[in-house]
């Protein structure tokens, strides 16, 4: 039996493809990553199939890549190593919300923009932590990737909020994590050993997570944009300090673009809320004197008239803040995610400049503050994705910052293959070394996303 037949009698005709149109498609990313090769896409739709695929790629030593929306543009779900694509998307299901106990437990591939309408629908006083990622991203992989969403200076990445899981191993066994291990109750991953942590970073090289219960937080009913401006890049690591050390803010982060002239500025924006008017005064209150004369007489200033078109784009969920990241002729757009020590932020947004200009392009950045003591620093490249000349730049102009970001004492969020070879050849080598044996006892075929997080050769 060919490896398509088996495939179609584990799923159906109708959700297993080798045409080469639509494996062109599931080949490639819309970044700047070269493509790979995809033998053959599979849909499944329950985590009884996935074994199966799973027993079967084993048998015949033929890779797997899962899919979910496709949208991290550094190359995480292209197929290294042709073999087969599995896409998520049909796995669709949000399987139910305990309010009373604030989780949601949700199939791999339900995407953003369905869990966020299926709250405010269903259960408007709660809400989950939203990426700043068009609605089609999905909640899963979001998570896995330990992305980052609009709550997040207040709660924390995105991998923290997984409450438990469902998990297919690379040798077919399905098993859950947390407490949905000892009963169907999804609410804490914890006080039993912490195996989820075998699979969030590892870009599928370890697992296939089908379910996950995901923790929701309070939606408050008051929400406003504060934005503040300063020329003084050297006053941002205590500025962020101080705000962060207030302790009210929903969100934080900080922009500059280049076009146009007005933005080409550092702004600092905090997204206040609150359940009453009077506690959002509060707030706004707060954030004002503690800002005001900070530093010295109008080092850091209140922009009390932004225009309502910026913001309604910082106040939306996800807040699109890199909305007008793109100014490249087709549409190309690559970033990475320096994840810093807040000291950091005056050299990364210098040097950061420095490389945008180096290779051609128009500095934008949009910067998130985690939890206080980190900054998600996002070094953004627009390419036309029809220039091979203008992709290598883009290319080249990752590397670079990724190895600044490592000078820095920073580390490299999603990095594209060369990122993670830059990572794991800095790391200490015994932790290079765990890494490498916990993929081969989990996956000793090696058929799981091959290629990710692995040394050259």
């Amino acid at each position: 039996m060919t490896v398509l037949d088996a495939l179609v009698d584990i799923v159906g005709k109708d959700r297993v493809s080798d045409n080469p149109a639509e494996l062109y498609l599931y080949s490639r990313d819309s970044g700047a990553q070269p493509p790979g090769r995809a033998d053959y896409v599979v849909l499944p739709k329950t985590a009884e199939e996935i074994r199966d695929i799973v027993l079967l790629a084993n048998r015949r030593n033929i890779p797997i890549t899962p899919l979910g929306g496709g949208l991290s543009l550094s190359g995480l779900v292209v197929p290294g190593r042709g073999g087969i694509v599995l896409d998520m998307k049909r796995m669709d299901r949000i399987l139910g919300v305990d309010e009373k106990n604030r989780y949601a437990l949700i199939e791999a591939g339900v995407s953003q923009g369905a869990l966020k309408s299926y709250l405010q629908k269903h259960h408007p006083r709660l809400q989950h932590s939203t990426p700043e990622a068009p609605p089609t991203a999905t909640v899963v992989a979001n998570t896995l990737i330990q992305g980052h969403g609009h709550i997040s200076p207040r709660y924390g990445i995105n991998s923290d909020m997984i409450a438990g899981m469902e998990v297919v191993l690379p040798t077919g066994e399905i098993t859950r994590i947390g407490s949905c291990s000892l009963n169907e109750r999804w609410f804490s991953r914890g006080p039993l050993p912490d195996l989820a942590g075998l699979f969030v970073g590892w870009y599928a090289t370890t697992g296939i997570v089908t379910r996950i219960s995901l923790k929701l937080f309070p939606k408050p009913d008051f929400r406003e944009v504060m934005a503040f401006q300063t020329d003084d890049i050297d006053l941002l690591p205590d500025a962020i300090e101080e705000i962060m050390h207030l302790d009210m803010a929903e969100d934080f982060f900080l922009i500059m673009q280049e076009k146009p002239d007005w933005m080409n500025h550092a702004f600092l924006v905090v997204i206040c809320s609150g359940h009453y008017k009077e506690e959002l005064e509060m707030k706004k209150a707060a954030y004002k004197e503690l800002l005001s004369g900070f530093a010295g007489k109008d080092s850091i200033r209140f922009v009390s008239d932004l225009h309502p078109a910026l913001e309604k784009r910082f106040l939306d969920v996800p807040p699109l803040a890199a909305l007008a990241a793109d100014f490249r002729e087709g549409g190309g757009f690559q970033y990475t995610g320096a994840i810093l020590p807040i000291d950091q932020v005056p050299e990364a947004w210098r040097r950061g400049i420095a490389i945008a200009h180096k290779y051609g392009m128009i500095c934008s950045y949009v910067h998130q503050v985690l939890l206080g003591n980190s900054i998600m620093f996002g070094f953004n490249y627009s390419f036309n994705r029809g220039d091979p000349e203008d992709i290598e730049k883009a290319q080249m102009a990752l590397e670079e910052s990724n190895r600044v970001t490592l000078e820095l004492g920073g580390m490299i969020w999603k990095g594209e293959k060369p990122a993670q070879q830059m990572v794991l050849e800095q790391m200490e080598p015994n932790t290079a070394r765990l890494i490498r044996r916990v993929q081969e006892f989990l996956d000793p075929n090696g058929i799981m996303n091959p290629g990710k997080w692995e040394f050259d050769g």
